[in-house]
């Protein structure tokens, strides 16, 4: 499987619940934290719901 590296680029201050936790179920919390995780259809939809707070690498 394909790893994902992403990076949290924006505050999560301001953003609603949903938002936050999906940043903490990503592994991220913080501006500049980056985790990896592996591709799928469930980290997809996680990143469609915060592209805005984050930047993702292959």
């Amino acid at each position: 499987m394909t790893k994902v590296r992403v990076t949290q680029i924006r505050s999560q201050i301001g953003q609603s619940e949903r938002h936050r936790g999906t940043l903490r179920a990503l592994g991220l919390g913080r501006i500049g934290k980056t985790a990896e995780h592996d591709e799928g259809p469930v980290l997809a939809g996680m990143l469609r719901k915060v592209r805005h707070l984050v930047r993702v690498e292959e």
